[in-house]
């Protein structure tokens, strides 16, 4: 036999009171005296009363729900970003709603217009989240904060990754171990990240050094086919040092420069950036830039969530979160 769930208003009846007081007293307002909120609480714990989520967010005008719009969801830099947000979320009583843009732009615009409405605020991390973009598809009124955003006139707050200043350290420290013919394996040409580390790529290299770039996705197949591309010249004509712009490309291209007979750190050196776990644990042990991913995420989601606590107001605050050189087998140099 089914028992009907109590209702706000078999909770006014038993405690002897409104339901507009039941209402204040069980979403903390001050005004409800101090015997009269207990009073409530003990009768809707004696009802086991469930307050209806869609009813609270009525009243409070609150979801208690963040969204969070990433380019992917795959591999393990979003495993750890979204770590990191989830954490962040639950210390503070929040759900999470993801959505992924799959590197799309028309899917990037439906999913926040799809959030809209069911989330208290945003974080954003999207290749596409240019000034137009925004404007366009992100409410005014929505508290967002941008992750790694290229916005040149941004009106939110911004966490972002050293990325310049940590691929000019990582291209300065190949440079010092004698490497001199050192290749760039980039990422997607639209990617502010990957923009950011090609630009420090350069800044990085010895004087009068020519840049010699490879085309990247920061996808493993994609550096297994620069992989392919370097086998294909001969010994002599090859770089004698990689600088993957993520992690993961590098991996892909160790294992197919490995498959090839060529000889990791001897005959070319490789690094990546980004630092995810797998990086310490594949052989030669990957040097690399570690990325605080996971404190990234959280310390976004932390300022997202102060945020919705203060009146609506336009930041252009910027924090950019520092990057530190990693140095393990696979650069030749001593760890």
């Amino acid at each position: 036999m089914s028992v009907t769930p109590a209702t706000i208003k078999d909770v006014a009846r038993v405690a002897g009171v409104s339901v507009a007081t039941v209402s204040r007293a069980l979403n903390g307002a001050e005004n409800v005296l101090p015997d009269t909120r207990q009073r409530i609480l003990d009768v809707a714990r004696e009802l086991r009363y469930a307050p209806s989520g869609a009813a609270r967010s009525l009243i409070t005008r609150r979801t208690d729900t963040i969204g969070a719009l990433l380019p992917d969801l795959h591999g393990e830099f979003f495993s750890e970003l979204i770590r990191g947000i989830d954490q962040a979320a639950r210390a503070r009583g929040l759900h999470l709603l993801l959505s992924s843009s799959h590197d799309d732009a028309n899917e990037a615009a439906a999913a926040l217009r799809a959030m809209n409405g069911r989330v208290d605020g945003l974080l954003v991390m999207s290749p596409h989240a240019d000034d137009d973009f925004l404007s366009q598809n992100l409410p005014h009124t929505l508290p967002a904060v941008l992750l790694n955003s290229g916005v040149s006139k941004p009106t939110q707050r911004v966490f972002a990754v050293d990325n310049f200043g940590g691929a000019r350290e990582m291209t300065a420290h190949l440079v010092s171990t004698g490497r001199r013919r050192i290749a760039f394996l980039g990422g997607p040409v639209a990617n502010f990240e990957a923009r950011e580390r090609e630009r420090g790529y350069r800044a990085g290299l010895a004087p009068g050094a020519q840049p010699w770039l490879l085309d990247g996705d920061f996808s493993e197949a994609g550096g297994q086919r620069a992989g392919d591309r370097l086998l294909a010249l001969p010994a002599g004509e090859r770089p004698d040092a990689v600088f993957a712009a993520n992690d993961i490309m590098a991996i892909g291209l160790l294992g197919t420069l490995q498959a090839g007979g060529v000889r990791v750190p001897d005959d070319i050196a490789l690094a990546g950036f980004d630092d995810i776990p797998v990086a310490r644990y594949v052989s030669p042990a990957l040097t690399t830039m570690h990325v605080p991913i996971a404190a990234l995420g959280s310390e976004a989601l932390d300022a997202l969530a102060d945020a919705l606590d203060r009146p609506p107001s336009p930041s252009t605050e910027s924090t950019v979160m520092p990057v530190q050189l990693v140095v393990r087998r696979s650069c030749g140099a001593r760890p």
